[in-house]
């Protein structure tokens, strides 16, 4: 294949043929693989030891699938310079391989045992994550906050909230922290970075301009990170925000049965397409933002982020876009669209309802439930569509923070599954038949 490389490409200089020059979104996907936009958190070799806090006598055999089950990481489909999704080799100190964060840490999931950059990570626990590596890099460093309340979602807007707290408009760093209203029990599950094709806001209360670039550079907050390194970094996030918005879902890999979705597709258009539109050759997206008291589902991600923010926020470096691309207040929380629904689950801004067939039954959402928070097919429920899970008691107050986390308990702030009952007056019949046609989007 090397020879078969090279005698082509002497082929195209011996008849002067350039090769045509990469898209922004080719040149989107390459930056997004393969660069660091933020310094490294820990030493590299950090990754190496981190087995030291799991409470076993030896290295496991298998260190790579070990580490990826004990914190909810993915093999990295593309060159990671053996490091899973959401890690990333970047400068540490001189002479010493460092090792940092980039987007797929949140934004690269897996589904029936295949990594797919742009799938949420519905397994993550990264505040356990945090923890382990900076004591296994020897950093005497405490989270400032709960990064994860439970496994598979994580306090994003938090860390928004938290890093602006130490920047000035123009991005460079304050001498004393703003408190802009932090709250770390909002529970966000992530979603699948293929729907911003048809947004036209962003974020689960569609407050965001969903082509603002800055607004996708706030996770370069880094202590470290100077004014300089943003502006640098802007036109390669124009090419990644290109790259995000050509992202395809993956398509349903089972059988179908496609008379019961042709029934599915009349329920879903009479019911469900005047907030989450339409879909086929003439696709439709209303953009609708449904308000809170209406939709009825957990509130606090709604309200976590608030005035003291918005303020900060509109008046800082993000917002100076050209053209301008502001935030706006709103209402709710906007209905996304539905494409590769399948893949998504759990379901919610929260995560808080783990099949679709809890999503058009409000009575089926269990209310304290766990899973495996691995990502192969056995894992996974082909008839309600989602993950497998098992109803559990509350975990008590003897259970470990990281054991904790692994219990989604619906009783606790940011974690109710209620409101969205819009599929509760449907038969049986037919929210089996609305579930059959999703699996076709």
């Amino acid at each position: 294949m090397r020879l078969l490389g090279m005698a082509l490409a002497v082929g195209f200089l011996s008849t002067g043929t350039a090769s045509a020059e990469p898209t922004a979104s080719e040149r989107g996907k390459a930056k997004l693989e393969s660069k660091a936009y933020i310094p490294a958190f820990w030493p590299r070799g950090a990754y190496d030891l981190a087995w030291k806090q799991w409470g076993v006598a030896e290295k496991p055999k298998d260190y790579a699938t070990a580490f990826n089950d004990r914190y909810g990481l993915h093999p990295a489909p593309y060159k990671n310079d053996g490091l899973p999704m959401g890690l990333r080799s970047a400068p540490y100190l001189a002479l010493v391989k460092g090792m940092g964060l980039d987007c797929m840490m949140c934004h690269g999931g897996s589904i029936l045992g295949k990594s797919y950059v742009g799938l949420g990570n519905s397994s993550l626990d990264i505040h356990t994550l945090f923890e382990d590596l900076y004591v296994a890099g020897n950093i005497p460093a405490k989270l400032p906050f709960t990064f994860t309340q439970t496994r598979g979602t994580n306090e994003a807007g938090a860390f928004s909230v938290y890093l602006l707290g130490y920047r000035n408009d123009d991005l460079s760093l304050r001498e004393d922290f703003r408190d802009l209203g932090l709250h770390d029990d909002s529970c966000e599950d992530v979603p699948a970075w293929w729907l911003l094709k048809k947004k036209k806001t962003m974020y689960y209360v569609g407050a965001t301009d969903a082509r603002s670039v800055r607004s996708i550079m706030q996770f370069m907050m880094h202590p470290l990170t100077l004014r300089k390194d943003f502006e640098r970094a802007e036109a390669d996030f124009g090419d990644i925000q290109e790259y995000l918005v050509n992202i395809e879902p993956p398509k349903y890999p089972f059988a179908i049965d496609r008379k019961l979705a042709d029934r599915g597709r009349e329920l879903f258009s009479d019911n469900c397409a005047k907030c989450h539109g339409t879909y086929g050759e003439h696709a439709t997206y209303p953009n609708k933002v449904i308000p809170i008291d209406e939709i009825g589902t957990d509130r606090k991600r709604f309200e976590n982020i608030g005035l003291k923010f918005g303020e900060a926020y509109a008046t800082s470096w993000f917002s100076r876009e050209s053209p301008p691309k502001p935030i706006r207040p709103t209402t709710g929380y906007q209905a996304p669209p539905l494409d590769g629904i399948w893949a998504t689950a759990p379901y919610f801004h929260n995560g808080s309802v783990p099949t679709l067939d809890g999503v058009l039954n409000s009575k089926a959402r269990p209310k304290v439930f766990t899973r495996t928070f691995r990502t192969n097919e056995e894992d996974y429920d082909a008839v309600r569509v989602g993950w497998k899970v098992r109803e559990v008691p509350p975990a008590s107050a003897t259970v470990s923070a990281y054991d904790r986390r692994k219990i989604y308990d619906t009783t606790q702030p940011g974690r109710g599954n209620g409101g969205h009952d819009y599929g509760d007056h449907l038969t049986a019949d037919e929210r089996r038949a609305v579930i059959e046609y999703l699996k076709t989007l």
